[in-house]
């Protein structure tokens, strides 16, 4: 069987990595990180620091302020940079390992 692919994709300030090579969430200690979670809901987010993030599950839309909405899921590695002004669409209930800094 042929190995997935890892795809990424960037809109301004937010680059989702689909399909991340697990000796690289292994090096960055992903499963040591803490989780939070949150249900459906919409609210504005600013990111004071940097951060990354692995979705455990999930369905979510961020849309940068006056750029064009990202989605990403369940098993996508992303990282928002320091600064962005956003929206969070949650679609389905989510939960994610995350590290700031």
């Amino acid at each position: 069987m042929p190995p997935v692919l890892t795809q990424k994709a960037m809109a301004a300030g937010i680059t989702v990595t689909s399909n991340p090579d697990p000796a690289e969430l292994q090096s960055l200690g992903v499963t040591s990180w803490p989780t939070w979670g949150c249900g459906v809901s919409t609210f504005p987010w600013t990111y004071d620091e940097h951060e990354t993030c692995l979705l455990l599950e999930g369905d979510v839309t961020v849309t940068p302020e006056g750029g064009k909405p990202v989605r990403f899921g369940a098993g996508d590695l992303v990282v928002f940079e320091q600064g962005l002004s956003c929206t969070w669409d949650v679609h389905a209930p989510m939960r994610k390992h995350y590290r700031f800094g």
